[in-house]
């Protein structure tokens, strides 16, 4: 009640400063023409007094009343014009209802679309503490996941073949809790599978069996796992695997992209803004964040009070769209099912070696996208062969050598699979 009090009280001000002058020209307020003819009289009447006291000649009088009567008849012509200027009263009037009309309707309307009515006066330290609350306070990753499990659809059923396979990999899997090639491939087959949970427990797993080898690559990774877990919530146990992954790599996009968001969701827009916006002028234009970070930008802007205007897209020459030559990983067939029934690390290696030597041949004779020659440097990398791995990514590098951010794709790819830097 008190600030629509102010507010009122202050509108009325300004409206009553606003009318003074229209209201003082409605009611004929005098023209400065006049004072000066009313000064040119005292100064004839002067002209006289000093000719009558010898102070003067009659030449010099005679002068000074030619001047000072052509000065009146100017000055009478200037208060002439000015009357003729003059508005009517009634168009004074109305130009005084509607300056009011726009001073206080457009001031209520502004802050009805713009402001929040109701709300107490929120300053900044008081800002500033509940999204501090905020992010101390927010939901862990369990409760988040139930919460996103009510609301998003399931993944879609994977073909039986594959779906018999994976269940062996994880039944394999429990027998080894050492087998870090085993939990690499889970992880990864799980987050495809779009089983989010089991991926990021997958992964966290071979983060563990690593120590202190773990990657940024890994830990964004596993960042990722969460977030999509829980429906694009970024959770405490996340926001600890981005910090890790800052830690060890300040450069990593995907890191910086999930630090901003974190921030945008926890009521510090500003903060977010600023990690946006710099993410976005240091990245190659077909970086994977790129695209999350261009949607949201402009909202994070409004609500952060900044006036930000998104750049136009730069093109990035050569590069395929994502669609392009993008086919998954053949599936096993039966008799590479019938190979794995035992699921020793020997046969499970060749069989994965089978799956990925389609992909192999394929980027050899027609090439790929960034992804692909990623992902083939990586399920190298956890068949153990690394002299492999390697030859192929000196040979991305050749490849993609004008796409910086297809390179730093590759330079994370090569981190995983062990590559020496």
């Amino acid at each position: 009640m008190v600030f629509w009090l102010l507010s009122g009280a202050l509108a009325l001000v300004v409206f009553g400063l606003m009318l003074i002058p229209l209201l003082r020209r409605a009611h004929g307020a005098a023209d400065p023409s006049e004072f000066d003819i009313a000064v040119y009289r005292d100064q004839l009447t002067e002209v006289e007094r000093d000719l009558a006291r010898g102070v003067i000649d009659s030449d010099t009088a005679e002068r000074s009343r030619i001047e000072i009567s052509r000065r009146i008849l100017d000055a009478d012509k200037a208060a002439g014009l000015g009357k003729t200027a003059n508005a009517p009263k009634a168009l004074s009037y109305a130009m005084a209802l509607l300056a009011g009309g726009l001073v206080i309707g457009g001031s209520l309307a502004a802050y009805w679309h713009l402001g929040a009515p109701g709300y107490g006066d929120l300053p900044l330290q008081a800002r500033l503490e509940a999204a501090q609350e905020l992010r101390e306070n927010r939901p862990g990753q369990a409760e988040a996941e139930a919460a996103a499990a009510s609301r998003l659809p399931p993944p879609p059923a994977p073909e039986p073949q594959y779906a018999q396979l994976m269940e062996r990999l994880r039944a394999t899997i429990a027998e080894r809790p050492d087998d870090l090639q085993g939990y690499e491939l889970l992880a990864q087959n799980e987050a495809a599978l779009g089983n989010y949970a089991a991926a990021h427990g997958a992964k966290a797993k071979v983060i563990a069996l690593k120590g202190e080898g773990a990657s940024s690559v890994d830990y964004v990774d596993l960042a990722d796992m969460l977030v999509l877990a829980a429906g694009g919530y970024v959770s405490p146990e996340a926001e600890a695997a981005i910090a890790r992954a800052i830690a060890l790599d300040g450069s990593n996009g995907a890191a910086r992209y999930y630090q901003g968001l974190l921030f945008a969701q926890t009521g510090r827009p500003d903060i977010a803004f600023g990690v946006w916006r710099r993410l976005l002028e240091v990245s190659a234009p077909d970086a994977p964040w790129v695209p999350a970070v261009r949607a949201q930008i402009g909202e994070v802007a409004f609500r952060a009070g900044e006036e930000y205007e998104l750049p136009p897209v730069p093109e990035a020459p050569g590069l395929l769209p994502p669609s392009a030559g993008s086919a998954a990983l053949p599936g096993p067939d039966q008799d590479q099912m019938d190979a794995a029934a035992e699921m020793s690390p020997a046969e499970r290696m060749e069989m994965i070696q089978n799956m990925v030597q389609g992909l192999s041949e394929r980027l050899a004779s027609e090439g790929g996208t960034p992804p692909e020659w990623a992902r083939l440097i990586t399920a190298l990398g956890v068949l153990g062969e690394t002299e492999r791995a390697g030859a192929i990514y000196r040979e991305s590098l050749a490849v993609f050598a004008e796409q910086p951010a297809a390179l730093d794709m590759l330079r994370g790819a090569a981190e995983q699979a062990g590559l020496a830097p």
